[in-house]
């Protein structure tokens, strides 16, 4: 079993591989106990926070600003930062509020069109992703996957292709193949450089299509986590998601992400043990999504080993625990209880 190898005084560095509710919800949780900027303790288990965001989105308010702007999708930046604000109830709520009225105003959200501004002034995105960090004090580094203008493409199983993440999740059809347009594209070096100091790189929970996937897609990043010597987790979804993963088991996701970037990525898959109700997996039923199964001897065979817990939090909908979640992997991984800020 491989853990991470920590040296006295200097703590866990993480990297959190993903994009959407998911990896927002991951941040949400560690940075609870990652350590505050220009501040050494070691009360704090994680000494350095990195998140590598995907930028394929091209839906809604990011899709809007993208394609008027030419700038990179800021929405799922702008989810991760409010996660790692030490501010959520003021500054976070700021950067989350959106318009409901106005010509071109409305549906945006305030958080995307400062991050379109300050790109604008600074003449770079990811120094304004930077920037907007230090604004909101957060407890971690956030960096797109690629700054190039990256999109989805996907070849389903009739054959036929289908460009844009929008199109992709709306056709309903079973995916073959994903690649990125165009399809080789460079990662922003930070992201090489966080993974290659890592101790612990966690991938997921996301859509493995239009989260996951397009992170590994860039250019050296999936070699780049295979050749880590960190600790490698897989974090499960609870659900399938209706054409996207019908059907799909946890092994299934494994392959899927093995097969695409040609590298074996995991030591460690984490799921939830608590079964869904069975109230929310019907009406989730209705829309054609299932809870995720769990095939311990097809991950074991696929050289992966399982760690399992309640993760499960139902208020309506399917959600991880973010606090529990964050808690397992600190004492899993580190071998001692986290402290609380």
């Amino acid at each position: 079993m491989k853990k991470p190898t920590i040296q006295r005084g200097l703590g866990l560095r993480v990297v959190a591989v993903g994009g959407g509710t998911g990896l927002s919800m991951l941040l949400r949780g560690l940075k609870n106990y990652a350590s505050p900027r220009h501040h050494e303790s070691d009360r704090f288990p994680i000494s350095d926070l990195a998140a590598i965001v995907t930028v394929t989105d091209d839906g809604g308010s990011s899709g809007r600003l993208r394609r008027e702007y030419s700038i990179l999708p800021p929405g799922d930046i702008r989810n991760c930062m409010v996660a790692l604000s030490q501010d959520e109830a003021l500054l976070g709520r700021l950067f989350q509020y959106r318009f409901h009225s106005g010509r071109g105003l409305r549906g945006h959200s305030f958080g995307n069109l400062f991050l379109t501004a300050l790109s604008h002034v600074t003449g770079d995105f990811t120094e304004a992703v930077k920037v907007s960090g230090e604004v909101l004090a957060i407890r971690g580094r956030i960096f797109p996957a690629t700054i190039a203008n990256v999109s989805l493409e996907a070849v389903m199983s009739d054959g036929k292709i289908v460009s844009g993440e929008t199109r992709i999740v709306k056709s309903g059809k079973k995916i073959r193949r994903l690649r990125l347009h165009p399809r080789r594209v460079l990662p922003v070096h930070e992201v090489l450089e966080a993974i290659a100091q890592a101790n612990l790189i966690l991938v997921g929970p996301g859509s493995l299509y239009t989260s996951v996937l397009p992170n590994l897609l860039v250019s050296g990043v999936a070699k780049a986590i295979e050749s880590s010597s960190a600790t490698r987790v897989y974090i499960a979804n609870l659900m399938t998601q209706p054409g996207e993963t019908d059907g799909y088991s946890l092994a299934d996701h494994v392959r899927v992400i093995y097969r695409h970037t040609r590298c074996k990525l995991f030591d460690w898959v984490v799921a939830s043990n608590q079964p869904v109700s069975p109230e929310i997996a019907r009406r989730y039923s209705l829309r054609g999504a299932e809870p995720v199964r769990v095939d311990t001897g097809e991950l074991q065979r696929l050289g992966v080993r399982c760690l399992f817990d309640n993760l499960l939090e139902e208020h309506g909908v399917v959600r991880h625990n973010g606090a529990r979640l964050s808690q397992l992997l600190i004492e899993e991984f580190v071998g001692r209880k986290p402290v609380r800020d």
